[in-house]
């Protein structure tokens, strides 16, 4: 699985090519935040509340994508 953390992280890195970041559609930060719990699932999350990890690793992905950050996971 943490080949296919990996392959993921870096499948985003390589489509980071927006200057402007612009919002993030409802699907992806849904998307992501099923990512990221998982990632809290099998790594842990570093002695973070879920929330606070989950909202950091989201917002994490979406800079990454050059989306702009979320205030909070619906």
């Amino acid at each position: 699985m943490k080949t296919l953390v990996s392959l993921f992280l870096s499948c985003l890195a390589v489509s980071a090519f927006a200057s402007e970041a612009k919002p993030a559609p409802a699907e992806l930060v849904t998307e992501l935040t099923a990512f990221c719990q998982e990632v809290a699932e099998e790594d842990g999350t570093n002695g973070k509340p879920l929330n606070v990890f989950l909202l950091e690793c989201v917002n994490e992905e979406l800079e990454s994508e050059g989306f702009e950050p979320v205030d909070a996971l619906r």
